[in-house]
């Protein structure tokens, strides 16, 4: 049987990879026994190694898999019978996947980011933003915080519906410039560069100064990275950093070093190019959470947020793929489509059901009515997600690049629908998202170029028929 070769980019320096390769072997293989055996480790003149054999249910041996520690990470998957179905093997490519993000985010909690744009106040990065804050809402297609006015509306407004969804429509129309209000960077063509720096603290530093050190410090650190550095030259080395670091007693490894100029601008303009459209409002929130979003009633009305996460761990191919999706939304003016549905189900609630049943419909029932109503809501918002993917994939042409980015930046997600259950949950629950795994797997089997003529229509086929396998 033929190897399938896979190379992964790592976020880490060359000096963590031999605990990577520790960390996949001791924390994510061997606690998995009835999935992976003959698990061993190898260091010769070419470099470090693990292999290690995957299993099915039922204990026999489907894969033999190879990694190589290295930049990009080498992985070598050799099917052991000939029946091994292609989802097995990009399985198996996932669990590296998962393995190295999980390892990653571990490693970003002792990692000092730099994110800042020439002539600006330097803006230290959210480390507090949770999955369901005010940002978060404006990262999704904002079908949340239309059951937001919703509910707003049952209490406060329960005799004034036009009101409110007059209210809601300019909310949506002028959304930009409430997202806007909220970001931390404006980009324009002028000044489109971000300068990003990372440094990863030697391994034996990391509990101390994470201790240590506070966020002003942090701050203080960045800020004389940038006026000192930066500012005067344009780029940095170790022997510049640890004029600064040695300051704050942190030793400067070169190869722990890295930053990277990113043309923001020329990355949007690109996307909107391939599309046909003009050059977007682009802004930048300065948080670790990788996102990105595009909002506005129409292409010529749109914005497109980018959070510093996704410009640090994507790659700019990656990142393309990305706002290819959130482009895929404004062409499709989903959240003009999704106003119109949760519109039309407020009006037939007060106009209809609270008229006719105001006095005989049970509380319990009106509490069912409401799941139902919003889960379908939910369920159709995952039809223009869907085609947002197929358009990224038509239009930039890479969807095999937009998989991988969703695996690095969805990594939790996918290891939890390995579970069953939590598959048919991710369907039926109040996300607009289709699952991970049926997303990935869609894209991964396109190729490029990518034809279809009805993206909607493929899209909802793809949903419903998906849906139906998970049951």
């Amino acid at each position: 049987m033929e190897p399938t070769f896979y190379k992964i980019d790592a976020e880490i320096p060359p000096s963590y990879m031999e605990k990577l390769l520790d960390f996949i072997h001791k924390k994510y293989l061997s606690p998995q026994k009835e999935r992976f055996t003959s698990i061993s480790r190898k260091k010769t003149g070419t470099g470090n190694f693990l292999s290690y054999v995957v299993l099915d249910a039922q204990g026999k041996q489907l894969l033999q898999v190879e990694l190589k520690g290295a930049k990009p990470l080498e992985l070598k998957i050799t099917p052991i019978s000939e029946q091994v179905a292609d989802t097995v093997v990009e399985e198996a490519k996932q669990d590296i996947v998962i393995a190295l993000q999980i390892f990653e985010e571990n490693a970003r909690k002792t990692t000092l980011y730099f994110a800042w744009r020439e002539g600006e106040e330097i803006v230290p990065e959210a480390v507090d933003r949770g999955e369901k804050s005010l940002q978060r809402l404006f990262l999704e297609t904002q079908v949340l915080l239309f059951l937001l006015f919703g509910g707003f509306g049952i209490f406060i407004f329960i005799f004034a519906p036009l009101i409110l969804i007059a209210a809601q429509f300019v909310f949506v129309f002028y959304s930009t410039y409430f997202i806007a209000k909220i970001a931390d960077w404006h980009i324009t063509k002028a000044n489109p560069t971000i300068h990003l720096l990372e440094y990863h603290l030697p391994l034996k530093e990391n509990g101390d100064f994470s201790k240590t050190y506070s966020k002003e410090q942090l701050l203080k650190i960045k800020k004389e990275v940038y006026e000192e550095i930066l500012a005067k030259r344009g780029e940095i080395n170790c022997e510049d950093a640890q004029k600064v670091f040695s300051k704050y007693g942190v030793a400067c490894q070169q190869e722990n070093l890295s930053s990277k100029k990113v043309n923001v601008y020329e990355l949007v303009k690109k996307v909107a190019d391939k599309f046909g459209y003009p050059t977007p409002r682009i802004v930048v929130s300065n948080t670790m959470l990788p996102n990105a979003a595009a909002a506005g009633p129409s292409p010529s009305r749109g914005l497109v947020l980018i959070t510093t996460g996704l410009l640090v761990q994507l790659n700019e191919d990656e990142v393309i793929s990305v706002l290819g999706h959130e482009f895929g939304h404004l062409r499709g003016r989903d959240p003009l489509l999704l106003y119109g549905l949760t519109s039309a189900e407020f009006l037939f609630r007060f106009y209809i059901l609270f008229v006719l049943f105001q006095f005989t419909f049970p509380i319990f029932l009106f509490l069912i009515y409401f799941w139902v109503v919003f889960s379908a809501i939910f369920f159709i918002a995952k039809f223009f997600e869907a085609r947002s993917d197929l358009i990224s994939a038509i239009e930039i042409g890479q969807p095999q690049v937009l998989a991988g980015a969703l695996e690095k930046i969805g990594f939790q997600r996918l290891l939890y629908e390995r579970t069953p259950s939590f598959r048919i949950q991710e369907w039926v629950g109040l996300d607009p998202h289709p699952p991970l795994y049926f997303r990935i797997n869609r894209l991964e089997k396109l190729k490029a170029p990518v034809k279809i003529k009805y993206p909607l229509i493929r899209s909802i086929k793809d949903v419903v028929s998906g849906f139906f396998e998970s049951i």
